[in-house]
């Protein structure tokens, strides 16, 4: 599939902000973890991150299929090019950093900045990211919609977990102040590039005048008739549960049980994205060769064993490995989920059915965080320091494997039945 004009532009833009989000997904965590060793507080900004899919989601879609979708896509990068430079300013007001203790935070104005900016950039992220799947198919014929989604997660990937971590990790070397501020570069970049993309994305609506209530209304009696997408936003929403689990003990984990550089854990994320790139790049032929049906069975049991894997691992070179099958299994999947509701979705109900979606399969995540400082704050004193760090592991593993063993039958046979027919 040749990428080329518009689409192109698209892709670019959409790669800039996922470096930015590359460098974040460690400067946030690390960050927060130079500011206070407790692990209930150093999930809160992860949560912060987060929290507005749970709240924000259903609004994202009712004004996607309201407005022009890329001037909501280039509005959202320019909030979180303003967060980041507001984040930056206020931990160059705080260095140097003091050591942080055990319970509490070194730093109220950095930590208390470091919350806002999280909670900005991710209401940004709700109204930007669906738009974003829901502009997509006005760009391409639908029957390429698993080659250029391929193309678009592998280039977001390229930058999200390639080089983005090892980028941030080496700016945090230098600086905690240099993430936020290239981070602010980066989105503000990526704002000229979305509105250098010609052509109207404003949907198409009803001539009669609606009330959000009747449209959202709309949304949900097309998502109630269709059990596939419904089934796959509730897996998709507990393989992020898990996910989120996973990642906030991972930072502790890899710091204070396998004694790892903020460096080496960027290595490590990038052997992910390599995974990842190839799972995106793959995920229209395996789906080609097995059939969508039994893609998605067989990504979810090996997503649900790598989760066991990263629990197991013993060092960095087990855990880059581990990380590699995960998002390898993960985008597959992707490829899948995204294409299937893509094509199934009318354009004029794709903001609202989207976000409904998305409210399943991603307002999961915070839960999962909050879950996860729980589990290491509670299980440290009957467990040991290094044994809680490693708990939620195995809650994800376990649970993912649930999960898996629970859905499997039901993913054949939703996929044998196909999506409902949209109602008119």
């Amino acid at each position: 599939m040749k990428v080329t004009g518009p689409l192109a532009r698209f892709i670019a833009a959409s790669g800039l902000t996922n470096l930015g989000d590359g460098i974040a997904t460690l400067a946030w965590a690390w960050v927060a973890s130079l500011l206070t060793r407790d692990p209930l507080l150093v999930a809160s900004v992860a949560v912060a991150l987060r929290l507005p899919w749970a709240i924000f989601a259903i609004p994202a879609g009712i004004v996607a299929d309201r407005i022009d979708r890329r001037r909501l896509i280039l509005a959202m990068d320019l909030v979180r090019a303003a967060a980041f430079a507001g984040a930056s300013l206020a931990l160059m007001a705080s260095l140097p950093l003091p050591d942080a203790p055990a319970s509490g935070v070194s730093s109220p104005l950095a930590f208390s900045a470091l919350l806002l900016a999280a909670l900005a950039v991710g209401v940004a992220e709700v109204f930007r990211d669906n738009a974003a799947q829901t502009m997509l198919p006005a760009l391409v014929p639908h029957d390429r919609l698993e080659e250029a989604n391929g193309r678009l997660w592998s280039v977001e990937l390229v930058g999200n977990t390639l080089i983005g971590p090892a980028l941030g990790a080496a700016l945090l070397g230098l600086s905690v102040v240099l993430p936020f501020g290239t981070n602010a570069l980066a989105y503000a970049l990526a704002a000229l590039l979305v509105a250098s993309v010609a052509g109207g994305f404003r949907p198409a609506r009803s001539a009669v005048a609606q009330g959000w209530k009747h449209e959202l209304a709309e949304g949900w009696h097309f998502l109630r008739d269709a059990p596939l997408l419904r089934l796959l936003a509730w897996i998709t929403g507990f393989w992020n549960l898990f996910h989120q689990m996973m990642i906030v003990a991972l930072i502790l984990h890899v710091q204070e049980n396998l004694g790892l550089s903020a460096q080496l854990y960027g290595l490590i994320l990038a052997f992910g994205a390599v995974g990842g790139i190839l799972g995106g790049l793959m995920g229209g032929r395996i789906v080609r060769a097995l059939g969508p049906g039994r893609t998605a069975q067989v990504m979810m049991l090996t997503s649900a064993l790598a989760f066991l894997g990263v629990g197991l691992a013993p060092n960095g070179w087990v855990l880059a490995a581990m990380f590699f099958i995960f998002e390898a299994t993960g985008y597959a999947w992707n490829t899948v989920s995204v294409a299937t509701r893509q094509r199934a979705i009318p354009d004029r109900l794709l903001g609202r059915v989207n976000s409904l979606y998305r409210l399943l399969a991603w307002g999961m995540m915070p839960l999962g965080l909050g879950l996860s400082g729980l589990i290491m704050r509670f299980a440290e004193g009957p467990l040991s320091r290094a044994l809680a760090l490693q708990m939620p592991f195995w809650v994800a593993g376990c649970g993912f494997l649930l999960v898996a063993a629970l859905s499997w039958h039901a993913l054949a046979r939703r996929f044998a039945e196909g999506i409902a027919p949209p109602r008119t």
